[in-house]
């Protein structure tokens, strides 16, 4: 069994086409949505107008996966996030001295996800999947936090490659198959989204920021409650509304490369 883990972004929309057009071998690709209430609309929108139509053309076969719980009802990220009487904190929310705080979201909402997807259809420790990971050379320092499950073997076609391929290269194999370059895939409030790119939805979509705004107070409102120090959805230390302006010259001595990544590739591909 090959699938690849399709994350909805540029690295992951190139793998695509070069599974399309016969450069790499897998069949299958997998979304993990972590809601519809929980992803980028933007990714929403590029996954049933472009990705979906592209897939089904070229014979891929692009299955998108909900969390579902035992009961048979699924559940997503915000609505964890936001049920009421929820202590929880999935998401790597910065705690106020800086630092980010641990989170579960990947494992819960991708991982365990396309893992339940795997070994319903075979995959074991015996006979484990080929699972194909998004991550480009740009970012090889993702490599190396990614822990393979027991039922799959991980590989990076992106990196095996020759020449290995960068985020650039990425785009311009999509723009030659007729395709639109993705935004980058992320959930709309995920605190490891860059300040550039808090922005840039201040800017251009003022209704997501707001939202974010809201997430960001209601779970403060939660830990004021318990007697909890606040979390943020940047690091600056402070609320989300006055941390961020609505362009890119952002803070002083902004430094995009100080920005951290979901660390095992199954976000911002």
């Amino acid at each position: 069994m090959r699938v690849f883990s399709y994350g909805g972004g540029v690295q992951s929309t190139a793998a695509l086409v070069l599974a399309a057009t016969g450069r790499i071998d897998f069949p299958v690709f997998l979304f993990a949505n972590v809601g519809n209430d929980s992803e980028d609309p933007a990714t929403l929108v590029y996954l049933e107008q472009y990705a979906k139509p592209y897939a089904a053309l070229h014979g891929i076969q692009l299955d998108e996966l909900d969390r579902v719980r035992r009961d048979g009802t699924t559940e997503t990220l915000y609505g964890r996030l936001t049920r009421e009487g929820s202590r929880s904190l999935p998401i790597p929310v910065r705690m106020s001295n800086g630092a980010p705080g641990t989170r579960s979201c990947t494992a819960d909402f991708k991982i365990k996800v396309i893992g339940r997807w795997l070994k319903a259809h075979g995959a074991s420790a015996d006979k484990p999947a080929t699972v194909g990971v998004g991550i480009s050379l740009d970012e090889i320092e993702r490599v190396n936090n990614r822990r393979s499950e027991p039922y799959e073997r991980t590989v990076y076609p992106l990196l095996d490659h020759a020449p290995p391929l960068r985020r650039h290269d990425c785009a311009r194999i999509i723009t030659a198959a007729g395709l639109p370059v993705p935004p980058k895939s992320a959930c709309w409030f995920c605190p490891f989204r860059r300040p550039a790119t808090w922005a840039e939805t201040r800017r251009d979509r003022p209704e997501l920021f707001r939202r974010a705004c809201d997430l960001e107070n209601l779970l403060n409102a939660r830990r004021t409650a318990l007697g909890k120090d606040p979390v943020w959805l940047t690091r600056f230390n402070r609320p989300l509304a006055l941390a961020v302006t609505a362009a890119q010259d952002m803070l002083p001595g902004f430094d995009p490369a100080d920005d951290a990544l979901c660390d095992n590739g199954a976000c911002f591909t």
